[in-house]
């Protein structure tokens, strides 16, 4: 039986790069559909008091090694992007204009890729363009959208919706009202989604 599970992504989230890479196969062996929704990582740690493991040296030396154990274990390409951190208000702003307009799934790839694929700086308004245009996206009128008062609000109540949800972090993934964080749970989810 068919069924779909909501998708939580900050372009800026390495992990949410490794579970969006696991997604296709998921989908494919369970006729699962994912509901994909951006959201402002930023926004989410500031009314959660929570903050990025990658602020914390300990923690970020580690995880660095197990993304890179995880991303092999996938066979993604990965690479710790030397601009981070990098701030993903326009990313996630342009990730809510291409949903609309039915191209998230081409735009989400190329930004991923350009963060943690083969890293590029993703904060110059210059390099993004040139990587939206290596996918035939229309940067001049996604970058307009960017600016769109609709779509910051977009993104500003798709965030709240997280957080009142519990999302405290990315990626975060919701089978009904099960919740899973992590791109290591990406196998629980697909666990529960056989047992349906």
């Amino acid at each position: 039986m068919s069924t779909s599970i909501d998708f939580y992504f900050d372009y800026g989230s390495p992990t949410s790069y490794l579970a969006y890479k696991q997604l296709p196969g998921l989908m494919q062996r369970t006729g699962t559909t994912v509901n994909y929704r951006p959201i402002l990582l930023g926004g989410v740690f500031q009314q959660t008091s929570n903050q990025s493991p990658m602020d914390m040296p300990a923690k970020r030396d580690w995880m660095v090694s197990d993304m890179k154990f995880f991303a092999d274990r996938y066979n993604v390409p990965f690479e710790l992007n030397p601009y981070f951190p990098i701030n993903t208000l326009v990313l996630m702003r342009g990730a809510i204009f291409a949903q609309q307009q039915g191209f998230l799934d081409s735009y989400s790839t190329a930004i991923f890729d350009a963060m943690w694929g083969k890293p590029q700086n993703m904060a110059d308004p210059a390099v993004i363009g040139r990587v939206l245009q290596a996918v035939d996206l229309d940067v001049r009128r996604i970058v307009g959208a960017t600016q769109d008062p609709q779509i910051k609000e977009k993104l500003k109540a798709d965030t709240q919706e997280a957080v009142d949800r519990g999302v405290f972090g990315a990626p975060t993934i919701f089978v009904g009202t099960k919740m899973f964080f992590g791109q290591d749970r990406v196998p629980y989810v697909e666990e529960l989604l056989a047992k349906r």
